[in-house]
């Protein structure tokens, strides 16, 4: 069994920026969003990310969930969900789960 699929509770808070966009909207920063998590991951369960792709768009609300694709260096694919905690951007990753 691969090292990240003993995720299981690791919860860990991601600080990532937002970036305020047209008609007073703001969003989570999504290269940020994304580097948070490879780096978060490649240190929690020792393993190489090959690829992390967050949405673009995704609206800055509290207690709102949205998911990003992991792409691990062996080939294996996970889909990460994060958790908006504020309407500072902090987020939390709260779950990872095999895709294939």
């Amino acid at each position: 069994m691969n090292s990240w699929r003993r995720f299981g509770a690791l919860v860990s808070l991601l600080v990532v920026a937002a970036v305020a966009v047209g008609c007073g909207e703001t969003v989570i920063d999504d290269v940020k969003a994304e580097g948070a998590i490879q780096s978060n991951l490649e240190k929690s369960l020792d393993a190489k990310i090959k690829s992390v792709d967050c949405p673009s768009d995704e609206k800055v609300d509290a207690g709102k969930t949205f998911t990003c694709s992991v792409v691990f260096s062996d080939g294996d694919k996970a889909t990460a969900t994060l958790k908006i905690l504020n309407d500072d951007a902090d987020v939390s990753l709260v779950g990872l789960k095999a895709t294939k």
